[in-house]
């Protein structure tokens, strides 16, 4: 055997060693991405009921909502009432009802003023005993 034999020998021997030292990480490494696939197809079989009734969830809070909605609108309409009713009440009677409570008002202080000067006025001496 000539020198170039025996490198070339000590060359393939090499190269096997490298092949058998590279090959032990990629089967680490193919093992690891069929768990990850067997990983992720999991995943995806858990998620999909999860996202079907959130589908179902959100259908019934928007039915829900809109009956929120059709209750907000009366609500309005109620207190829209009430404003036009509190407005018409004010202009119709108020001015007529604060003219009678001043009237009232007036006519009490004169019958009060009335009695205290046709009442009989005591002394301060006779008070005191």
């Amino acid at each position: 055997m000539s020198v170039g034999q025996i490198a070339a020998i000590v060359a393939a021997v090499a190269f096997v060693i490298l092949v058998v030292l590279l090959a032990i990480p990629l089967i680490k490494l193919g093992r690891t991405l069929d768990e990850a696939t067997i990983a992720i197809r999991k995943a995806h079989e858990g998620t999909e009921p999860l996202l079907s009734d959130a589908g179902v969830t959100l259908t019934t809070v928007n039915t829900q909502l809109e009956r929120v909605d059709g209750m907000t609108a009366s609500a309005q309409a109620v207190a829209a009432n009430t404003k036009a009713l509190t407005t018409l009440f004010t202009a119709t009677l108020g001015g007529p009802l604060v003219k009678i409570a001043a009237l009232s008002y007036g006519l009490r202080k004169a019958q009060q003023a009335r009695q205290l000067k046709s009442a009989p006025r005591k002394s301060k001496r006779s008070a005191r005993a």
